[in-house]
């Protein structure tokens, strides 16, 4: 009996088992051989272009559907008055957020999706992957951020506009040396997060020349320990990469002797503290927070789309997704899934992108800047409003985009700068 697959699995897992999990579970269920990025193919599909949405959150994260949602809905929009697919409108299926993650993607399916953007969380991915790789449906998701699906066996139909964890790894180090730091402690939440982001920090301080005194780990409400092992070590700077675990550990950080500018947080230990930690605990402490701040005209045009929207988080991401899947199918003038898979890396500006100039060609920044270099057989660049994307051949961004925040004396983060990585911490 073979065993079950992702898409059949109900019962919660730990993050540290899906880590570990992730690459076999996909490579015995996909059932797809190949590589659909670079693979040549044949027209075949029926001139109409669907795009599918996974909406997977629910609960206090449900919000969170309501930005993607809307940019979906934008992007559709701004493609369809810009002729949308060979003069034929592009259709943004049904969402049946009611459903788990694997109901979603066979749904879409049946509805012929010919691209589906999602999901929201990296856990729920093997599912839709499973599912979509054999309908040799490509999958874009805005929000999956776990490292292990660099090397998730899709067939080449999996992709991301949201860069992996790893990549603020030479983020974080690069703000404590720009910060007088000659000298680093991690701290890390124990668990595939954790371990994968304070492996990044540690490697980026070493190469640019900071000493790494010490990468301890501890568990959420346990990191007395870990707090008092860095403040003996006494670094000029100390990371916290931490999700569930944060604030305790920053509490603790704050007892031992170590708060205020001397700290730098993940983007999983990001949030506004306020009164919930002690006075100037963070008075000066930065944190990074993957993508940077949509613009004042994109939030006003997802505000015509949706007028109570209150949150535009993956917003950028999920528009982008839009648009360059329907620019793979201006490429390759076909619709079906498997053209747009093998077109993605093109349009993006990414590795092995082909043009006779030996380069990529200057970024377009709109679905209605970029189709007339297509329609007179050249290349494009899409760079939008999450920022350049050029997918490499793993599917993955080639430059990510972070966010700077610096907290004030009362505990609360405002936006004050902007730094750049490679997805995998280079």
């Amino acid at each position: 009996m073979h065993p079950r697959c992702p898409a059949a699995r109900r019962r919660p897992v730990s993050a540290a088992f899906l880590a570990a999990a992730l690459v076999l579970s996909v490579s015995a269920c996909s059932g797809v051989t190949g590589n659909a990025r670079v693979e040549t193919v044949e027209a075949s599909g029926d001139g109409i272009l669907r795009v599918g949405l996974i909406l997977d959150n629910t609960g206090d994260s449900s919000f969170l559907n309501d930005s993607q949602r809307a940019a979906a809905e934008l992007a559709v929009r701004e493609i369809n008055a810009s002729g949308g697919h060979k003069g034929r409108p592009v259709e943004l299926l049904p969402v049946q957020a009611d459903q788990d993650t694997a109901m979603q993607a066979h749904s879409l399916v049946s509805d012929k999706a010919d691209v589906v953007i999602g999901p929201t969380d990296s856990s729920h991915a093997t599912e839709a992957i499973d599912v979509l790789s054999r309908a040799r449906t490509p999958l874009i998701s805005p929000a999956n951020t776990a490292s292990a699906l660099s090397s998730a066996e899709s067939g080449g139909y999996y992709f991301r506009t949201a860069a992996a964890d790893v990549a603020q790894g030479p983020v974080l180090a690069k703000l404590a040396k720009d910060g007088g730091a000659a000298t680093l402690s991690v701290l890390h939440e124990e668990g595939s997060y954790g371990k994968d982001v304070s492996a990044a920090v540690a490697d980026s301080a070493r190469q640019i020349g900071l000493r790494v005194l010490d990468n301890t780990g501890f568990t959420p409400g346990e990191a007395g320990t870990a707090a008092r092992t860095a403040a003996g070590a006494a670094p000029d700077a100390v990371v916290v990469i931490a999700r569930e675990g944060a604030q305790g550990a920053l509490a603790e950080l704050n007892n031992a002797g170590l708060s205020g500018a001397r700290l730098l947080l993940s983007d999983g230990a990001f949030a506004r503290y306020g009164s919930k930690l002690g006075a100037k605990a963070l008075d000066g402490a930065r944190a990074v927070v993957p993508g940077h701040l949509p613009s004042a005209g994109f939030q006003a045009r997802l505000l015509e789309v949706d007028p109570d929207l209150r949150d535009v988080s993956f917003a950028a991401e999920t528009y982008d997704a839009v648009t360059l899947a329907a620019l793979a199918a201006a490429r390759a003038q076909d619709d079906a899934g498997r053209s747009i898979a093998a077109n993605l890396v093109a349009v993006s500006g990414g590795t092995g992108a082909d043009n006779s100039s030996g380069g990529a060609p200057a970024p377009c920044l709109s679905y209605k800047a970029c189709v007339p270099g297509l329609a007179s057989g050249g290349e494009v660049n899409y760079d939008g409003e999450s920022g350049p994307v050029a997918f490499d051949s793993k599917g993955d961004i080639t430059t990510a985009t972070f966010t700077v925040f610096t907290y004030g004396s009362d505990n609360v983060p405002a936006a004050t700068g902007r730094e750049t990585a490679g997805p995998g911490g280079s």
